[in-house]
């Protein structure tokens, strides 16, 4: 009896070993399954954010090929815009006034501000018909009640509103120049240099001293009244008169002057507006002559 039951004690061990071993087993194998999920599942990972890297960069390159066409097409416009406008070597402004530039070191230029243009060619003189080549260009429009008939015809020949200042500037290449056409800041560029013509400021009748910096006479010594006096003029019985030229008395400013070399140092071509280096004769609100200095009329 005894030998009986430990034989069955014996079966019953060898059967719990075997279902621990097939436990164990099958958890190996899960293991193993869960370890291939997931090395599965990494590899797909990484091969979905390359996808979505790819769509990405593709988004920003075509991003980036629409922005450089746009830039491109708003290039060529403005290459159209330039070519439609003539490219001459003068143009009528106004003065506006003076301002301060500063450089990217801080250094600092005295500038006038200059509203050049748009300006409309109003006459076409050809040696044939007139003697001499030339182009009168037509700057501020003007009221149709302020003209008279004689020119309002001549604006309606040329295909352009009244205009109230007139200018002719010697030119002979008339290739591709019609009348009515517009001049605008086209033409010019930083850096280039201008030839500026305009009318001073009026002083009125101003005295010797004032006009050509006399110094007037003694203020001692037995002076009487003779401080701001102009002093003799010339010689009594020969020549008998005053030369002519004589420095005297007289209505000083409003005087026409050309100041040349003026270098282009900032331009506002929306608004028609040119930055000069330098002063221009004339209060603000004067009309000027500009041209470029290579231009010889």
């Amino acid at each position: 009896m005894v030998e009986e039951n430990k034989i069955e004690k014996n079966k019953e061990t060898i059967e719990e070993v075997k279902t621990l071993v097939d436990v164990e087993t099958e958890g190996a194998e899960v293991q193993k399954d869960e370890a291939v999920v997931e090395s599965v599942s990494e590899e797909e990972i990484p091969v979905e954010k390359s996808e979505d890297s790819k769509e990405s960069n593709s988004a920003e390159s075509a991003i980036k090929e629409s922005n450089v066409s746009k830039d491109e097409k708003m290039d060529d416009k403005k290459e159209i815009e330039d070519s439609a406008y003539l490219k001459l070597p003068f143009i009528l402004g106004t003065k506006l006034g003076m301002t301060q530039i500063f450089s990217d070191n801080g250094t600092v230029y005295p500038a006038t501000v200059i509203q050049a243009g748009p300006c409309n060619i109003t006459q076409i003189k050809t040696i044939e018909k007139d003697g001499y080549s030339a182009l009168q260009i037509g700057y501020l429009d003007s009221k149709e009640s302020k003209q008279n008939k004689p020119s309002m015809g001549h604006f309606k020949r040329c295909n352009s509103k009244p205009k109230k200042h007139l200018k002719e500037f010697r030119y002979n290449n008339f290739e591709g120049i019609e009348l009515g056409d517009e001049i605008n800041l086209s033409q010019f560029s930083i850096g280039d240099l201008l030839q500026v013509t305009g009318y001073s400021k009026g002083r009125g009748f101003a005295g010797h001293m004032k006009r050509h910096n006399f110094s007037g006479g003694r203020a001692s010594h037995g002076k009487n009244s003779v401080m701001r006096k102009a002093g003799s003029v010339g010689a009594g019985t020969s020549p008998g008169r005053v030369w002519k030229g004589t420095r005297m008395a007289g209505r000083m400013g409003n005087d026409k002057v050309t100041v040349k070399n003026l270098e282009i140092i900032k331009m506002d071509s929306e608004n028609n507006l040119l930055f000069v280096n330098g002063s221009i004769p004339g209060p603000n609100n004067n009309i000027l002559y500009i041209s470029k200095v290579s231009y010889e009329g």
